[in-house]
């Protein structure tokens, strides 16, 4: 029981800081909506007896990037593909499995980017590393796939926010 509540406070914590992010934005629905879905039971018992219970595997590498598709735990990697198909701020979300085994990226909402933004920074915040947002998508950024005007929209509203915050 004590991994759940464990797990509810670093839920709320997130949440706090992306709604902060995102009110700073005006994405106020969004910040109050973000991740509820982390409260569906396919999400939340897994993830709370991954991140509170027994860890088998580490995933986060030394770039502190989170990857959590190598966890060797399928009840959990299960819960992160549903969340990640459950919530548009994910650039997972974006992209289209292509029948030859490729990927395409498919254009992000400028809604849903400013909310993966916000995300990103309210998980740093969250997890006691600070707004590194910015450092870590530099050390992340050729993991992730975008699609190209994506991917300008977001470097020119990260560089806008570490610009002038």
């Amino acid at each position: 029981m004590i991994k759940h509540f464990k797990y509810l406070k670093y839920v709320f914590r997130h949440k706090f800081w992306v709604a902060y992010y995102c009110f700073k934005e005006k994405l106020f629905y969004r910040g109050i909506t973000h991740d509820l879905s982390k409260f569906l039971p396919s999400e939340w018992f897994p993830y709370a007896n991954y991140f509170y219970g027994k860890k088998t595997k580490k995933i986060r590498d030394n770039t502190d990037y989170y990857k959590p598709y190598d966890t060797g735990d399928n009840k959990f990697d299960f819960a992160w593909l549903l969340h990640q198909k459950r919530n548009d701020h994910h650039w997972q979300w974006w992209i289209l499995p292509k029948d030859d085994g490729g990927f395409r990226a498919m254009p992000m909402t400028e809604i849903a980017i400013k909310e993966m933004i916000c995300d990103w920074r309210g998980a740093g915040r969250a997890q006691g590393y600070g707004d590194n947002t910015i450092e870590w998508y530099k050390k992340n950024k050729d993991k992730m796939i975008f699609y190209p005007k994506t991917k300008k929209y977001l470097e020119n509203k990260l560089s806008k926010i570490y610009n002038n915050d």
